[in-house]
């Protein structure tokens, strides 16, 4: 059976599955001036998944659920998604790449692999870290049940401190569902987490759930006091370092999302896209219709202010 056709198979040969309120947001940068809420189908794709370049299967929808939310969808299969979603209203969201890292290799090939701008920068910033916190590098690593509540604890006074947790509130959980989850995963031998100390404070986290052999970038933070050392680059360095050095996975999954630091330490990546795909009624034309006006308007402004002598002036004023 195709994937088309495995798609579009009669509905009640494929069980529904609950959809949830998803909020789509009208937002400039990390602001966010409105939200219509949306009862959603989440259709999201793996690493493997999206590497394959096989459509997903669209589980059936109740009759209350507005339609779907696909992520990290291989760009190049959207319109055939959209066409055997048999008239579906469709809507992208972001675009980016899904970038990972093959870990079946070394870690001197891959590190050989990157620019030599790269590894001088990567060296440069480790050097100063060592120097910062008296000649020694404070890397410490996590993985027993045990270990992951001192890391949880100190990685929590980071997330508190990060972006990730007063704009999007994505930074290290606290909730006793993550708490439990966490522990089931270490004793599973499930999880690597590791925390990168800086003249004795804890500057930055990483934490990684492992899922058939596959690591998951799953949160990351460190302490703005720190950003001028670069901690969350020398951190994720040397959790590289352990990983290939126990020779046991296959990928570092990056997951959804775009960003240089991806970039940097990846080997590949898959064009992608987050695609909505609503029911045709005219509250879902009239939502998409108002989304896809206010995203032109915001990327217009962007490239009016991208083009103006203001930036010049404003990046020269950041340079100080």
């Amino acid at each position: 059976m195709n994937a088309v056709s495995e798609i579009t198979r009669p509905p009640e040969s494929r069980p529904a599955e609950a959809a949830r309120p998803t909020s789509l947001k009208f937002e400039i940068g990390a602001r966010t001036l409105m939200q219509v809420s949306r009862s959603l189908v989440r259709v999201p794709l793996d690493l493997e998944a999206a590497r394959s370049g096989k459509l997903p299967v669209l589980p059936a929808l109740d009759r209350e659920a507005h339609g779907y939310s696909v992520t990290s969808l291989p760009e190049d299969q959207a319109e055939a998604l959209v066409h055997a979603s048999g008239g579906m209203l469709p809507f992208v969201r972001q675009r980016y790449t899904r970038w990972y890292t093959d870990l079946s290799g070394s870690f001197d090939s891959w590190l050989g692999g990157l620019s030599g701008n790269t590894r001088q920068g990567l060296k440069r910033k480790t050097r100063k870290i060592v120097q910062e916190s008296g000649g020694e590098l404070d890397i410490r690593r996590f993985r027993t049940a045990e270990e992951l509540e001192c890391f949880h604890d100190a990685g929590r006074r980071i997330a508190l401190r990060t972006y990730q947790e007063k704009l999007l509130g994505s930074a290290l959980p606290d909730t006793p569902e993550f708490l439990r989850e966490m522990v089931s995963m270490a004793a599973a031998d499930s999880v690597r987490a590791w925390l990168l100390y800086i003249a004795g404070e804890p500057a930055a986290y990483l934490y990684c759930p492992v899922v058939d052999g596959v690591v998951l970038y799953a949160y990351v933070g460190h302490d703005p006091a720190f950003n001028d050392l670069s901690p969350g680059a020398v951190l994720q360095l040397e959790a590289f370092r352990d990983l290939f050095g126990e020779g046991r996975y296959r990928y570092f999954d990056f997951t959804e999302g775009d960003g240089q630091h991806k970039r940097t330490f990846a080997t590949g990546g898959v064009a992608c896209v987050d695609l909505l795909l609503l029911r045709p009624s005219l509250a879902n034309r009239a939502t998409m219709a108002a989304l896809g006006g206010f995203n032109r308007a915001v990327a217009g402004v962007k490239g009016v202010v991208m083009k103006s002598p203001l930036k010049g002036a404003a990046n020269k004023l950041r340079r100080g």
